[in-house]
């Protein structure tokens, strides 16, 4: 590495205010801590403003109100934020689409005239196929909203949520699902953000709930976000990766079968399929006293529950509710029907 790569390598290192040593910063660069000292004055006869702290957990700082100039990328490096960009393009709904087109074209002018017509190519090239419809779990149109809102108003929404998440400001939001009625404008204070089969989720806490852990919201279920009062500065109390793993969906799904409890018996087998699935995983699995698994979920649809068990067959059994049996059986008679061979009569003699 040369100097040049060594000195903005320090530069980065020491955005943020963050404290590093010279022995760290040797390690760091594979170099001396002499050869770290001369980078540090050659920033400083830059006029870069670094300050030396003293004490055993001191070392080399910026000060504040430094920014960093404009930094230049490697080929590899440029490829990599294109290929990011390309990839959020296939997003049904894509933060800030107008920034990110801005980006890309400020990115290609920086780069040489035989990398930028490479790179100009990738989007033709590289193909990212759209998030499947999921036919196994249906979801309910919103009839205040029919389909919901174009991407654009979505891309606004969480737009709106990230720039108040960046800037510590709390957002007025009104809320509408088909599963309860419209909710009144409340303000939220933001915490973060996911992405999940092709939705977003916004986290946040009602202004003044004391619960231990942010509500969720579906990003094209709002109906309006405004600005709100601003929040004192202070590191955030949530790790969105926290919440991977569809995390949420387990403690939703245990809130639904205390509400609407249905159970399925199976084999082990069709137990181990289900347990893949990316929301049934989230049910309850017990052993049944016949060898069979039952699973319990959350369900109000009676539809939906003689769905699953038309789909898994022969070894499914529907437990409960016991009132949509008769249901089932109705749908299986049909069924049969359908698929019943018709009985040759008896043949006459002579033909």
């Amino acid at each position: 590495m040369n100097r040049l790569d060594r000195t903005m390598g320090i530069l980065l290192m020491l955005r943020g205010g963050r404290i590093a040593s010279a022995s760290d910063l040797a390690k760091r660069f594979e170099v001396s801590q002499r050869t770290i000292y001369r980078d540090i004055e050659v920033l400083s006869g830059l006029g870069v403003p670094v300050g030396a702290e003293m004490g055993r957990t001191g070392g080399f700082r910026l000060r504040e109100g430094y920014f960093l100039p404009p930094v230049t990328f490697g080929p590899e490096e440029a490829a990599s934020l294109l290929l990011g960009l390309i990839l959020m393009r296939r997003l049904r709904v894509m933060p800030f689409p107008k920034e990110a087109d801005f980006a890309e074209r400020k990115l290609l002018a920086a780069l040489p005239a035989e990398t930028r017509l490479i790179l100009e190519r990738a989007s033709r090239f590289l193909g990212f196929e759209a998030m499947p419809p999921d036919l196994l779990h249906p979801e309910p149109d919103d009839p205040q909203a029919g389909h919901g809102p174009p991407p654009e108003a979505e891309a606004e929404v969480v737009g709106g949520f990230l720039r108040a998440l960046l800037s510590s400001s709390r957002v007025m939001l009104t809320y509408s699902s088909p599963y309860r009625e419209k909710e009144v404008p409340r303000e939220i204070e933001p915490k973060g953000l996911l992405w999940d089969r092709d939705r977003w989720y916004l986290l946040g806490r009602p202004s003044g709930s004391t619960e231990a852990r942010p509500r969720m919201w579906r990003a094209d279920r709002v109906r309006a976000l405004g600005p709100g009062r601003a929040m004192p500065p202070c590191p955030s109390d949530l790790d969105a990766r926290d919440h991977l793993g569809r995390r949420w969906l387990a403690e939703a799904m245990e809130a639904w079968r205390r509400h609407s409890p249905a159970k399925v018996a199976m084999s082990p087998a069709q137990a181990d399929i289900l347990r893949r699935d990316w929301y049934f995983g989230a049910a309850l699995f017990e052993a049944g006293q016949d060898g069979r698994i039952v699973m319990t979920w959350g369900e109000s649809d009676p539809g939906a529950a003689t769905a699953l068990v038309r789909w898994l067959g022969p070894g499914a059994e529907l437990l409960e509710p016991r009132e949509w049996r008769p249901l089932l059986a109705e749908e299986l008679r049909l069924l049969a029907a359908a698929h019943a061979e018709p009985v040759e009569g008896p043949t006459s003699l002579g033909q």
